[in-house]
């Protein structure tokens, strides 16, 4: 089909999970760049931009992408050691524990917090300027921590961001 001149694709037909093959394509292309233009999202689906438009909306209204963030470098900012930190929690009041979960997310340098299974409750991603930051971040935020029963930091060597597998 001429680039001039383009369907506007077929309506979305909900598939299993809620998404065609249009959706989820639109998904792996925004993954890898959250910042295509809509134009260019469109020439790679093969959909009119306005119909890729309104896909996209529709993507974020239904919670399927739920935002756009930057991929820092993190030691641009500082923050060049990262560290993931296995947690168990002794703490048997949910009080105690919904504080230990609110409390978190906000201290300095935490990045991401993982409510797991198996032998850990929790596992969180943190970043900080120097093994010695970092080791007074786990005395003072975590060991301290009444709800806290175990942490255990593993140091991370290299990060490598995945692809959502958006065909299944």
């Amino acid at each position: 089909m001429p680039k001039d001149r383009r369907s506007p694709g077929p309506a979305p037909r909900p598939a299993p999970g809620g998404l065609d093959e249009v959706d989820r394509k639109l998904v792996r292309l925004l993954t890898a760049d959250g910042r295509m233009a809509n134009n260019a999202l469109a020439e790679a689906t093969g959909i009119a931009p306005s119909t890729c438009l309104t896909r996209v909306r529709s993507l974020r209204e239904r919670g399927v992408i739920r935002g756009f963030h930057a991929d820092v470098d993190l030691g641009a900012l500082g923050q060049p050691l990262q560290a993931l930190i296995a947690i168990r929690i002794g703490a048997h009041s949910r009080d105690e524990i919904d504080r230990f979960r609110t409390k978190v997310p906000t201290l300095p340098g935490v990045l991401s917090l993982f409510h797991v299974s198996g032998a850990n409750d929790y596992l969180l991603h943190v970043s900080a300027a120097t093994p010695d930051a970092l080791r007074e971040f786990v005395l003072d935020h975590l060991t301290a921590d009444p709800a806290v029963s175990h942490a255990e930091t593993s140091l991370i060597f290299e990060h490598i961001r995945g692809m959502p597998d958006a065909h299944h």
